[in-house]
C-alpha cells in the first residue's frame, strides 16, 4: 500500500513541531482539534474543515510536553548517550480521519506490506516507529490499537483509562501511564461511603471512557449501601430541564459526571442556566482540572464540586521550554497547531495556564520508551550499542519489565500493563481553584484521607456534610424493610423481645436469640440468661430441710409403718434443690407418691378397723372374724402399695420425667425445672384421691365412738389440710413458674407430711407423755364397756 500526501500528513520539514529526525522514532497522537461532531468523507483534503473545529489548548500543551521530554532525553548523557530520539506527531482530530497517521507509523518508505509478507526491511526496520505515545480518548484508542497490534508496536497510553485495555488477550501491545477506570471508581465509591452518600445520580456520554465507567460503577456498588437512583446518557440533544427535574423529584443530592470535559461543560452550564443548586458534584480527572469550568460564571451557585484527579506534577524546565517556543515565533516563524493549521493568536501564557491534567503520564510515557531503549542498547556502560537491531516487539517486552525512578516516583507496570505508581488527589473547587483536601492511594496498599474541615459545603458554610439518602437510617435495634426496587429505600421495623438486629451481617432481618439467651425490644445483641435453681446453700432450702427431722411417737405397729413411710416421703424433698438432673426429676415424685399411698392406706385401714370393732363386728361377726383371721388390714395396705407401684411403673415407662428449661415467661433467665407429664401420673393421683375419700367416709362413720377411739375429727382435719395445701400449690403453679416454685413444691410435700404428724400423732404423743393414766388397757376396756352399755340401752 503506497500513498503520498493524505489528510493529517504533510511535508514535515516545514512543521518542526510535529516532526523531528532521530536514530529511533516515536509516534505521538494528540487531539489538538476535535472533529467528533462532523462526518465528511474519510480522506477529504478540506484543510479548512479541520482548522474550523474546536482547538483544545490542554492537548496542545501535552503535545509540547512530549517534545520537551524527547529534547530533555536527547540532551542527557546518561540515558541514551550517543543516540537520539525523533518523533512523528499527528493531530488525532477524529476516529475516521486518523488512519493515515497510524498507517504512516507502521510504514517504511511510505509503504505498508501485508501481514504475510512482513520480513525485516532494509535498515532492519519493519515500521517507521518503535513505539507510539497516545492517545487521550479511550474511544480513539480502541479504534486504532488493532492496527498497531499487528506489528506489536507498543502503544504507551497517557489518557485512555477504560478497563478494556487491561485485557491483554485483546490488547497485548497497550501499556499505559494513566490510572485505569477501575481505580477511579474505587476512589469514587470510597468517597461516597466516607460521606455516607448512598443515593446518587450518574451521568455519562456514549464514549468508551464513560460507558466503561458506568459499567464499573454498577458492579462496584452491587454489594455496598450505595444505590444508583438515576443514570442517563448525556449528549447535545439531552433535555436537561427534564433530567434535573427527575433528579430533584427523587431528592438526589449527589451527581456524578463521568464524562470528558466537553460533556461535563454542557451539564454544568445547563445546571447554572436552570438554577440547579444544593448539589454535590463529583468530577473525574477528565474535567476536575478544567480551567474553563473552574472560572465559569456562577459556578458556585450549583453547590459543591469534589474532584478526583491524578495530582499535577511540576515538570522541571517545562515552562522554560514553552517560553523558548515564543522566542522562536518572535523571530518570524509562524507557529502551527497541526500538520495543516496555523495557531490562532495563542500565547505561551495560555499554554502554561491550560489544564495540567495528564502531564506526568505524558512525560513518563516518553521516559518509559527511552528506558526500554536504554536496556535494549545496553547503555549501562555509558555508551550504547548502536549495532543492536531493535524491533517494536522487543521494546514492548522491555516496557513490561520497566522499573526506574522518575521525579521521585518508581515507574513500573503490573501484568495488565497498568501503572503501579501514582495516586489520586481529592480536590474541592474553591474560588476558581482546585484545592487539595485529601488523597487516595493504591500502592503499595489502599489508603485514603479526606480533610472534611477544608471543604466549604454549599450548606451556608456549615461544617455539617450534606446528605443524600433515600431513607434515613433506622433507629438502633430496628430492621430495614425494603420499599421498592432499591435497597436504599426502606421502612424501619423494631425488633421484638427475644430477637436482635446485626446491621453488619444483615440489616434486614431480626434474628431470634438462642434458647439460652434473651433480649429486650430494639436490641442489637442477645444477653445470656441467668441459670436459676434452688441450691442446697440457699436459705429457703436449709429451712425446709431442717424441718424434716424424724418425729418419733408411740403407737401400734401400724403407727410405726405410717411414721416410717412419712420419713421416706420426706426424702423426696432433698431432690427439689441443687441443679436438676433426670434422676432428681424421678425421685422428686416417686418416694412421695409411693410411700404416701401407704400412709393413706394405713389411715383407711385404721379408720375401718375402729368402725368395724364398734359397729360392723356386732352386726356382721363373720366379717369381723374373716378380717382378723386373714389380717385384712395388711392385705389392703399391700394391695394399695402394689397397685401404686404398677401405676408408677407404667407412667415412668411411657412418659418419664425429663429436664425442662423455662425460657418463655422469664426472657432474661433460664429456670431449670422438671417436666412431669400430668396425663401419665393421673392414675396414681386417682388412687391417692380414692384412698383419701375412703378415709374420710370411714372417719365420718365413727364420729359417735368413744373419744379416745374417735379419730374422725383428726383425720378429717388432716385431709382438709392436705387438700388445701395442694389447691394452693396448684394455684401458684398456674400463676408462677420461677425458680422458687421448687421450694414451694417441697413445702407442699412437707405440709402433706406434717398435716398427719402434727394433727394426728401429736395429740397421741401428748396423751402418752402428759396423761399416762389414759394409756392403759384398763382405761380402754372401760371405754368399750361404757359404749356397749350405752348402745344396748
Amino acid at each position: 500500500i503506497c500513498w503520498s500526501k493524505v489528510f493529517c500528513m504533510a511535508d514535515h520539514s516545514k512543521y518542526h513541531e510535529f516532526s523531528q529526525a532521530g536514530d529511533f522514532l516515536i509516534g505521538g497522537l494528540f487531539e489538538v482539534h476535535d472533529m467528533t461532531e462532523v462526518t465528511p468523507e474519510v480522506f477529504s483534503e478540506d484543510v479548512f474543515l479541520t482548522c474550523r473545529q474546536p482547538f483544545i489548548v490542554a492537548n496542545y500543551r501535552r503535545l509540547q510536553l512530549m517534545r520537551f521530554a524527547v529534547e530533555q532525553i536527547n540532551n542527557s548523557t546518561q540515558l541514551l548517550p550517543g543516540v537520539t530520539l525523533g518523533y512523528e506527531i499527528f493531530d488525532l482530530c477524529s476516529d475516521t480521519r486518523s488512519f493515515p497517521g497510524i498507517l504512516d507509523f507502521i510504514s517504511v518508505n511510505e509503504s505498508v506490506r501485508p501481514w504475510h509478507q512482513l520480513q525485516p526491511l532494509p535498515g532492519n526496520m519493519t515500521s517507521k516507529v518503535i513505539s507510539v505515545i497516545g492517545t487521550y480518548s479511550s474511544t480513539k484508542t480502541r479504534t486504532l490499537a488493532p492496527i498497531l497490534t499487528m506489528d506489536f508496536i507498543p502503544l504507551v497510553n497517557y489518557g485512555s483509562s477504560s478497563s478494556a485495555f487491561s485485557e491483554k488477550v485483546k490488547y497485548p501491545s497497550i501499556m499505559r501511564t494513566v490510572l485505569p477506570n477501575q481505580q477511579m471508581i474505587e476512589a469514587m465509591v470510597t468517597i461516597l461511603l466516607h460521606f455516607r452518600w448512598h443515593w446518587v445520580a450518574f451521568l455519562f456520554d456514549n464514549g468508551e471512557y464513560s460507558t466503561d465507567g458506568a459499567d464499573l460503577f454498577l458492579k462496584k456498588i452491587k454489594d455496598t449501601e450505595i444505590c444508583l437512583a438515576y443514570s442517563d446518557e448525556v449528549n447535545a440533544n439531552t433535555n436537561f430541564s427534564e433530567m434535573f427535574q427527575k433528579i430533584d423529584t427523587q431528592k438526589i443530592n449527589v451527581v456524578i459526571i463521568f464524562a470528558p470535559g466537553r460533556t461535563a461543560s454542557m451539564v454544568i452550564q445547563a445546571a447554572i442556566n436552570l438554577k440547579i443548586s444544593k448539589k454535590v458534584w463529583m468530577a473525574t480527572d477528565a474535567w476536575a482540572f478544567n480551567r474553563k469550568l473552574l472560572e465559569m460564571s456562577k459556578i458556585d451557585s450549583i453547590g459543591t464540586v469534589i474532584g478526583i484527579i491524578q495530582p499535577e506534577s511540576e515538570i522541571p524546565g517545562f515552562h522554560d521550554f514553552l517560553y523558548s517556543l515564543q522566542n522562536i515565533s518572535g523571530q518570524g516563524e509562524e507557529r502551527v497547531c497541526s500538520q495543516m493549521c496555523n495557531c490562532r493568536q495563542l500565547t505561551t501564557e495560555e499554554i502554561v495556564a491550560a489544564d495540567p491534567a495528564y502531564s506526568f503520564p505524558v512525560y513518563s510515557a516518553v521516559y518509559v520508551v527511552a528506558h526500554a531503549l536504554h536496556n535494549l542498547l545496553q547503555c549501562e556502560s555509558g555508551q550504547c550499542n548502536t549495532s543492536t537491531t531493535v524491533y517494536p516487539y522487543m521494546v514492548l517486552a522491555e516496557l513490561k519489565t520497566s522499573n526506574f525512578t522518575l521525579l521521585n516516583k518508581t515507574i513500573k507496570f503490573d501484568e495488565n500493563g497498568d501503572p503501579e505508581f501514582g495516586f489520586y488527589s481529592i480536590v474541592f473547587w474553591n474560588n476558581e481553584e482546585a484545592e487539595e483536601v485529601g488523597f487516595f492511594k493504591m500502592y503499595p496498599f489502599v489508603d485514603y484521607y479526606i480533610n472534611s474541615t477544608k471543604i466549604q459545603w454549599y450548606t451556608n458554610g456549615k461544617v455539617s456534610v450534606p446528605t443524600s439518602l433515600c431513607s434515613q437510617d433506622c433507629p438502633v435495634g430496628s430492621a430495614k424493610l425494603q420499599n421498592g426496587i432499591h435497597t436504599c429505600c426502606f421502612d424501619c421495623i423494631v425488633c421484638l423481645n427475644g430477637t436482635y438486629i446485626n446491621t453488619t451481617a444483615d440489616p434486614y432481618t431480626c434474628v431470634n436469640c438462642f434458647a439460652t439467651e434473651w433480649s429486650t425490644t430494639a436490641s442489637t445483641s442477645c444477653r445470656p440468661r441467668s441459670v436459676e435453681f434452688i441450691s442446697f446453700e440457699d436459705t429457703a432450702a436449709m429451712v425446709t430441710l431442717f424441718g424434716t427431722v424424724v418425729v418419733r411417737s408411740a403407737g401400734g405397729p401400724m403407727c410405726f409403718l405410717i411414721l416410717g413411710c412419712l420419713c421416706l416421703c420426706s426424702v423426696s424433698v432433698f431432690f427439689y434443690f441443687g441443679k436438676p438432673q433426670e434422676a432428681f426429676c424421678i425421685l422428686r415424685l416417686l418416694p412421695f407418691v409411693l410411700f404416701y399411698t401407704v400412709c393413706l392406706a394405713c389411715f383407711v385401714v385404721r379408720s375401718f378397723q375402729i368402725v368395724s370393732i364398734f359397729k360392723i363386728g356386732a352386726k356382721y361377726p363373720s366379717v369381723q372374724r374373716w378380717w382378723m383371721k386373714y389380717h385384712g388390714q395388711w392385705l389392703v395396705i399391700a394391695v394399695a402399695f402394689i397397685l401404686q407401684v404398677l401405676l408408677m411403673l407404667i407412667s415412668y415407662t411411657s412418659v418419664p420425667p425429663k429436664l425442662y428449661n423455662e425460657t418463655v415467661l422469664y426472657p432474661e433467665q433460664i429456670v431449670l425445672a422438671c417436666d412431669i407429664n400430668r396425663a401419665a401420673v393421673i392414675g396414681s393421683l386417682i388412687l391417692c384421691a380414692t384412698l383419701c375419700l375412703l378415709c374420710f367416709v370411714f372417719s365420718y362413720m365413727g364420729k359417735e365412738l368413744p373419744k379416745n377411739y374417735n379419730e374422725a375429727k383428726a383425720i378429717t382435719f388432716c385431709l382438709l389440710l392436705l387438700a388445701l395445701t395442694w389447691v394452693i400449690f396448684a394455684t401458684i403453679f398456674i400463676l408462677y413458674r420461677g425458680k422458687h416454685l421448687q421450694t414451694l413444691n417441697a413445702l407442699a410435700v412437707l405440709s402433706s407430711l406434717y398435716s398427719f404428724l402434727l394433727w394426728y400423732f401429736l395429740p397421741k404423743c401428748c396423751i402418752i407423755l402428759f396423761q399416762p393414766e389414759k394409756n392403759t388397757p384398763q382405761y380402754f376396756q372401760g371405754l368399750i364397756q361404757s359404749y356397749t352399755k350405752t348402745i344396748s340401752q
